[in-house]
């Protein structure tokens, strides 16, 4: 019961990661209609800054703030540079542009840091014993923190103007146009707040796994099937999606197989697709022909 306990809060801990980083891509593809497949290197070049600035003699939560604010930053810079131009409509050049950004900065990333892994530091050192085993403090802190992100994102867009405007353009972009909403300034937000987002997600999950060039890259493709299985026009869904896909992973991990885990995983995650394809909390769409 005891090692049960510690599976599941770790996977919920990992889940939690899969959420933050599901919830910031559905905030840019729903306002943007964009999928920002550059979101894993460009999130991991920010946090291999935070270490570097840890190294140089800055506190932990000094370097998290700087990397968050840098990935907000580098979100709205290729926005307004990359994606912007392209003008509506263009989702497949889109596509290839944020895929070509991503092979750009994993090579940077590579030159200037080294392909080695690295230690990248806790939040919060030391263990918690439950019966004969031991809880991290830093799944326990990860958990936390994401449960006050997915809070704040929650207060944003259900309470705030600004929340409601990035739902209107959600909806519709022509339609919030019209109403005075300016939707462009919304997609600024929108991808500034969804890198920030999969910054934080990284830096909680970064003390686990080292950092390397591609460390985002497995944890980049259980976000997306937490997207899908939880719905792919829903945040909520992202989050409750990651949350589901963490768990299941480490329960398969420790009592069926390692080596076979992401196969369980997403063979659930496909079962539940043939039964309901627009996800557990998406909406199911109907086109006139």
């Amino acid at each position: 019961m005891d090692q049960l306990f510690i599976t599941l809060t770790s996977g919920i801990a990992n889940g939690a990661v899969y959420g933050l980083i599901g919830l910031g891509l559905v905030i840019i593809f729903r306002s943007t209609d964009v999928m920002n497949f550059a979101m894993a290197s460009m999130s991991t070049l920010a946090i291999y800054m935070a270490l570097s600035l840890h190294g140089w003699g800055a506190g932990i939560i000094v370097a998290l703030v700087v990397a968050v604010a840098f990935g907000a930053l580098s979100g709205l810079v290729v926005r307004e540079t990359l994606i912007r131009p392209l003008g509506q409509g263009k989702l497949f050049a889109a596509l290839v542009i944020t895929m070509g950004l991503s092979i750009i900065v994993e090579h940077l990333i590579g030159q200037f840091w080294g392909e080695q892994p690295q230690r990248f530091p806790q939040l919060i050192e030391g263990t918690v014993t439950v019966g004969n085993s031991n809880l991290l403090l830093q799944d326990l802190a990860t958990i936390a923190i994401a449960a006050c992100a997915v809070s704040g994102i929650a207060f944003l867009f259900t309470r705030t103007p600004l929340g409601a405007a990035m739902r209107a353009v959600a909806e519709s972009a022509v339609t919030a146009e019209i109403l005075g909403i300016n939707a462009h300034k919304v997609a600024r937000i929108a991808w500034a707040l969804g890198m920030a987002l999969a910054v934080l997600a990284v830096f909680l999950y970064a003390p686990k796994t080292g950092l390397t060039p591609v460390v985002l890259a497995p944890i980049l493709f259980r976000a997306f099937a937490g997207i899908l299985l939880g719905g792919l026009t829903s945040m909520y869904g992202a989050v409750i999606g990651g949350l589901i896909i963490g768990v299941l992973d480490n329960l398969a991990a420790a009592y069926i197989s390692a080596s076979f885990r992401d196969t369980f995983v997403f063979t659930i995650a496909v079962l539940v697709l043939l039964i309901r394809p627009q996800g557990i909390f998406g909406r199911q769409t109907f086109e006139r022909v």
